[in-house]
């Protein structure tokens, strides 16, 4: 057993400001991977209209951070995934209620726009971007780990899944997910980076697939077998033509992040998740 002298004891308000502070900053600032990658993709970019496009977006990505406003119009609904160390307690209030208020706090003090409504077809807006979807797992350890990932409805939009059976190729999943991205088209404001996730059951495929687009674009996935799919789903996505903002060109990806799970011996769920050209993140650990 666990002595409570070796708990250790966080404030639910150190959550409510870090959530707070990430979302401004999730809002205004891309991971600095992404932004090298649009850079380095209007050098390899062949089109002359599509350099134009990726020299608006390295405009706006310097407008925002100098004039500290957000990066995108949609400041997304606040996806939040949190790591918590299982010899931590949590004092002063409830968890859930400590994000939903840093996200409040970091929408409407930051002056990001809010787009989240309290029901589905009445779609009366809340007014300060809550709730927050959320996602918890804990881990080993007395830290927490607090990711938050706005997620725009452009791209959020043009997400699919299908429930494959087993006897489905990696070519079947290749062409599933470049297919996706062909009928997204320019909706998505390219160029994107792709979540993909495959395994697990319905819903944690799409979890998968999310989780994905929080990954370093920097970061190839560590097993050979779906680092050799990532590479072949960007190039043929790269091949469809879609190009900058869906002007035409030869990068409409910038990456292919895949994630995977165990699965059930009766099925192969594959979902895709595409993020924007802002495919925003941003983390602390506590």
């Amino acid at each position: 057993m666990i002595k409570m002298s070796e708990v250790r004891e966080i404030n639910v308000s150190v959550i409510t400001e870090a959530v707070k502070e990430l979302c401004i900053s999730a809002n205004l600032y891309l991971p600095k991977d992404l932004e090298s990658c649009i850079a380095n993709a209007r050098e390899t970019e062949q089109s002359r209209v599509g350099r134009g496009v990726f020299d608006d977006l390295l405009d706006n990505i310097s407008a925002a951070k100098q004039e500290k406003i957000a990066i995108c119009q949609d400041c997304g609904m606040a996806v939040i995934f949190l790591e918590i160390g299982q010899d931590v307690h949590f004092v002063g209030g409830d968890l859930e209620s400590a994000i939903n208020c840093g996200v409040a706090m970091g929408y409407t003090e930051g002056f990001l726009r809010c787009s989240v409504v309290s029901d589905p077809i009445e779609r009366v807006n809340t007014g300060n971007n809550t709730p927050a979807i959320i996602h918890t797992k804990i881990v080993s350890g007395d830290k927490v780990k607090i990711t938050v990932a706005p997620k725009g409805f452009g791209s959020e939009n043009m997400s699919s899944l299908k429930m494959f059976t087993p006897s489905a190729t990696t070519d079947d999943i290749v062409n599933f997910v470049v297919g996706t991205v062909a009928k997204a088209g320019s909706n998505p404001c390219p160029p994107i980076v792709v979540g993909v996730g495959i395994g697990g059951d319905f819903e944690q495929c799409a979890y998968l697939a999310k989780k994905a687009l929080c990954r370093s674009i920097s970061v190839r996935n560590e097993k050979k077998l779906y680092r050799d799919l990532e590479d072949k789903m960007l190039e043929k996505i790269n091949l469809l033509g879609i190009g900058p903002q869906g002007f035409g060109g030869t990068v409409t990806a910038l990456a292919v992040n895949i994630e995977q799970a165990p699965t059930h011996i009766a099925g192969l769920p594959v979902s895709v998740n595409i993020g924007c050209h802002v495919t925003r993140h941003a983390e602390r650990e506590i």
